[in-house]
């Protein structure tokens, strides 16, 4: 018996990351070739008539998983009965914004969101892409009744592949054979890339990343510098944000999420609305490291956390807790920003 259709949403999907998100997700390579998609794409109306070149675009790719395309510009409709939802579009960061000004661009974009997702089944699961993540993730699942809070992440796939793709090339082996770096906290230069539970395949043996690389001065200084900037590096290299490995990130969220899970003995990082592991404040969106099966997700517990970890999981806490009280002034329209 063929399977039934599911709907995937995505927002934004005219954009760069969008663009590069649609296709694949149609290719099989996230749900499967055996997975019928209907794919509503959501823009707002300046930008239908570029999004309905996208529709000729990827008609014309004939792929086997299309079971319908939608270009809506209405949230409401795109989110009517939706499975998958994938929060792409936002307002982007521009020269001489701060953080701050994004939050504020984008905490009424993100309410109307959660808004409209009350629209989709109760099952539904949210990614959210579009910057600042960790922030439009909390204001869109709080201000949705309908999906329970576990059921929305944010994306921090896209650090853990940028350190895994940075310790790959320090010790000289395929970036498959990296493993269990954690992103703790928030997608942003305060996140921390943990090396503590990593290691690396190489010549048939298993290696702590600490001994492959054997030097501790730069896992704790340039690697971790590196990943929280690396964004930063690829606006300064190409004049523009990152696209290609943004959309790829967000394709293996999905995949290690909500179809393969994580392998035995591994894990993977996702932003989620925190509970409270290892003594974080409850009420934010964080990066934990965590295992995957059959579509949910469980935090990886009991590790140790050294005094320098503690440090690194402290500062980027209170990046977050601040983002949260601006994000609920502006909702409560008491901000001052």
């Amino acid at each position: 018996m063929s399977k039934a259709p599911i709907k995937v949403v995505v927002s934004g999907a005219a954009g760069n990351i969008g663009y590069a998100i649609v296709p694949r997700l149609l290719n099989g390579e996230v749900f499967g070739m055996d997975q019928p998609i209907i794919l509503c794409m959501l823009e707002i109306p300046p930008v239908l008539p570029t999004l309905n070149g996208v529709v000729m675009e990827l008609k014309d790719c004939a792929f086997a998983c299309n079971a319908g395309l939608i270009a809506s510009a209405d949230p409401n409709e795109a989110m009517q009965d939706a499975d998958v939802v994938v929060l792409i579009g936002g307002f982007p960061r521009k020269q001489g914004m701060l953080r701050k000004d994004l939050i504020q661009k984008n905490t009424g974009i993100f309410k109307s969101m959660g808004e409209a997702l009350n629209n989709a089944k109760s099952t539904c699961k949210v990614l959210v892409v579009a910057n600042p993540a960790n922030s439009n993730c909390r204001v869109a699942l709080k201000s949705c009744t309908k999906i329970p809070a576990k059921n929305f992440t944010c994306l921090t796939r896209l650090d853990q592949n940028r350190a895994y793709s940075q310790i790959a090339d320090k010790v000289g082996v395929p970036v498959k054979d990296v493993h269990n770096i954690i992103i703790w906290g928030n997608h942003s230069k305060s996140q921390y890339p943990d090396i503590a539970k990593a290691y690396v395949m190489k010549d048939g043996k298993k290696h702590s990343v600490a001994d492959a690389v054997g030097d501790m001065g730069y896992l704790h200084g340039d690697f971790i510098s590196t990943v929280q900037q690396r964004g930063a590096a690829v606006i300064e290299a190409r004049g523009a944000s990152s696209a290609l490995s943004a959309a790829n990130a967000a394709l293996d969220h999905l995949r290690t999420w909500l179809v393969t899970g994580t392998a035995p003995g591994q894990f993977t990082s996702m932003g989620i609305y925190s509970q409270g592991h290892y003594g974080i404040a409850k009420d934010i969106v964080f990066s934990f490291p965590l295992t995957c099966a059959n579509g949910e997700y469980k935090v990886v517990e009991g590790m140790e956390i050294t005094d320098f970890a503690r440090g690194k999981l402290n500062a980027t806490q209170e990046e977050l807790l601040q983002e949260a009280s601006d994000a609920d002034e502006i909702l409560s329209g008491t901000s001052k920003m």
